[in-house]
């Protein structure tokens, strides 16, 4: 285990593991539906500074767990933001809608 760091490390990598890949499911959905149509664009925007704040709070105390963690979910939140944002502009081909 003495590759990974203490045991405060290797925790702190699995927390980053389990939180970043929540957002994986809500990344793979919007892109095959090609709709963002239920998420929160203040709530992505907001959650996105949060995270870029994080990063550089990990960068500024040198937190390898709590940079990768905020690198990663930052790239995914900041992807599924331009999804919503692309795809909020077009318009919508639903029969349902007057």
């Amino acid at each position: 285990m003495a590759w990974f760091g203490s045991t405060a490390e290797v925790v702190g990598y699995v927390a980053a593991a389990c939180t970043t890949a929540a957002f994986v499911p809500q990344l793979v959905r919007v892109w095959r539906l090609r709709s963002a149509r239920d998420i929160s664009l203040v709530t992505f925007v907001v959650f996105s500074a949060g995270t870029a704040i994080w990063w550089l709070y990990g960068v500024l105390i040198g937190s390898w767990p709590v940079i990768v963690a905020n690198g990663v979910t930052l790239a995914i939140a900041l992807t599924i933001l331009a999804l919503k944002v692309r795809y909020d502009r077009q318009p919508r081909n639903d029969p349902g809608i007057a």
